[in-house]
């Protein structure tokens, strides 16, 4: 990965693999909107949950979830406590969260990156709630760990409304 996109990131380790899954396998290095570029690196992954019997993809999500409060609070703490635009993990797992229980179809995940994009990106309350108020790995996965949900309510209803 090439750290010097943005000189703030020299603080960061390329071969820490906590570094690595923060920044979304270098998707998060996106010179131009780092957070769709890792919520549309996050669909080939979303395609592979859908393969999986629920319980195992919730299973799998939860870990996923886990693993990011630990990366992203690692990046946190190496650049000084912000929640950084390269930190996209949580941008992963709330695609995860948005496509959970969806059958492998691409256009379902991509109405699904649609509806969780909106949601990211306005943060209607409790997102920017918990946005602003949780500090550190915890809230830098919630506020996108709420915009999936959100997002995943919204494309059942869809769903349930045109299917």
């Amino acid at each position: 990965m090439n750290w010097r996109i943005k000189p703030e990131l020299r603080a960061l380790n390329p071969y820490n693999p906590w570094h690595i899954i923060a920044l979304g396998f270098g998707s998060g290095l996106s010179p131009v909107a780092p957070g769709t570029a890792g919520s549309l690196a996050a669909l080939p992954f979303c395609w592979l949950l859908a393969l999986l019997p629920l319980p195992w993809a919730l299973l799998a999500v939860f870990c996923a979830f886990w693993i990011g409060v630990v990366a992203c609070q690692s990046v946190d703490d190496a650049l000084g406590g912000h929640d950084h635009g390269a930190v996209v993990w949580d941008e992963f797992v709330g695609m995860f969260i948005t496509t959970l229980g969806l059958p492998a179809h691409w256009g379902l995940l991509l109405a699904g990156f649609v509806c969780f994009r909106v949601f990211d990106v306005l943060k209607p309350w409790p997102i920017r709630w918990a946005d602003r108020r949780i500090p550190g790995g915890y809230g830098i996965m919630l506020d996108d760990v709420l915009a999936g949900l959100g997002a995943w309510m919204t494309l059942r209803g869809l769903l349930l409304l045109f299917a």
